[in-house]
């Protein structure tokens, strides 16, 4: 291993990896923890951790689709209506959208 590589697998420690999970940001916890199962492949905590932190980036993931989806659906409605209104004031008889 070379010595760059060397000394950023040391920054890789569990604590790292808790405070990552804390904050939300699991697709990199669960980096971390990878990299310590690694270097310790029996260790269950790290085994339990990883499953953990995968399981909540799926929910993340899935929350974030909704969301988008949410976001679209709220997006068409607007339009919709701003059409209605157009139609209202007579566009669309004549005009073509």
């Amino acid at each position: 291993m070379t010595e760059e590589k060397e000394s950023f697998a040391e920054l890789y420690t569990l604590t790292m990896a808790r405070v990552y999970e804390e904050q939300g940001h699991f697709a990199k916890a669960a980096e971390v923890y990878r990299r310590l199962l690694e270097q310790e492949p029996g260790r269950q905590e790290l085994q339990q951790a990883l499953a953990r932190v995968m399981d909540q980036a799926r929910r993340n993931d899935r929350n974030e689709k909704v969301a988008a989806l949410f976001r679209s659906w709220v997006d068409l409605c607007m339009q919709h209506n701003a059409v209605r209104r157009l139609k209202k004031l007579g566009y669309g008889r004549n005009h073509s959208f």
